[in-house]
């Protein structure tokens, strides 16, 4: 059965779920791309449908009045960044500390072309020892859901060329803005 998000996300913005979430209990969920304000829309309708305990990381300069009170109830968490070392280690430690608890990171960090993505995501997943889960929306198609799992993040080159292939046929909502080349 549908949850209201689900019925909005699937019945009338017309997308669909493609791919079944895995049962995990901890992972860091990578979520991409994000081009758009409404990126961050469609995937907690998203994360809303498949009814799983999740944070997201936001930038902590999104957290002032009144759009902090937004923020705690999109169950966004104020980050410096995803590669300053205590967001890596604040975000360990929450996923070392919970029984169930998926963080979920934009790894482009920003709604603009980068042509390296942010790789805390990474060593957040090393760092608590958790799975990392590849998720995605795909304007062309309209579908969104889940590309892959990467069980094992030990090796961050093979991490980063596995992401890179799962990406590869993605269609961001502002292609131009969507890159792919940080694979190094």
């Amino acid at each position: 059965m549908k949850t209201i998000s689900g019925y909005i996300l699937t019945n009338i913005l017309g997308w669909e779920i493609i791919g079944k979430f895995p049962d995990l209990k901890k992972a860091v969920v990578i979520y991409a791309p994000h081009t758009s304000y409404l990126d961050a829309f469609y995937g907690k309708l998203y994360f809303i449908e498949l009814g799983i305990k999740h944070k997201f990381l936001s930038k902590k300069e999104l957290f002032f009045f009144p759009m902090n009170i937004g923020m705690k109830l999109f169950r966004s968490i104020p980050v410096r960044g995803v590669l300053n070392k205590n967001a890596i280690y604040q975000v360990a430690e929450m996923l070392n500390k919970s029984d169930e608890l998926l963080i979920i990171v934009s790894p482009e960090g920003t709604r603009s072309k980068v042509t390296r993505w942010n790789t805390g995501f990474y060593y957040m997943a090393l760092k608590a020892n958790v799975p990392i889960v590849v998720s995605f929306l795909n304007y062309k198609k309209k579908e969104i859901g889940v590309k892959g799992i990467i069980e094992n993040p030990d090796n961050k080159k093979s991490v980063m060329q596995q992401i890179n292939l799962m990406y590869k046929d993605v269609t961001a909502k502002y292609p131009e803005k969507f890159s792919l080349e940080f694979v190094k």
